[in-house]
């Protein structure tokens, strides 16, 4: 059912006339039928960020297995100077030993 409402103004000098009829409406349906070309985009981008976190989580963990070896190696060094020492240790004791009471 249509409906109309009239509205008139007038100023003095100008007169004004406004008719808005109402005949029921039109439905419009909007399918949404994109290109896809932004889900494409997220695609890259999310496989792109994937791609930089594995990146930095092998290069810390690289880093940690060389601050390992180099710590294993430092530590095999210190205990063989150790042994080294030791053994020159025993080596000036044993000549000590027979300079006071030789055999």
């Amino acid at each position: 059912m249509a409906t109309e409402r009239v509205t008139e103004r007038s100023d003095g000098l100008t007169t004004e006339r406004v008719v808005e009829r109402d005949r029921g409406g039109t439905t419009y349906v909007d399918n949404g039928g994109g290109s896809g070309i932004g889900g494409v985009l997220i695609g890259i981008a999310v496989l792109a960020m994937v791609a930089v976190v594995a990146f930095f989580l092998l290069q810390s963990n690289r880093n940690d297995a060389i601050r390992t070896e180099a710590v294993t190696s430092t530590a095999s060094s210190v205990a063989d100077s150790a042994s080294t020492a030791a053994d020159n240790v025993g080596a000036a004791a044993e000549r000590a030993a027979d300079a006071v009471a030789p055999k």
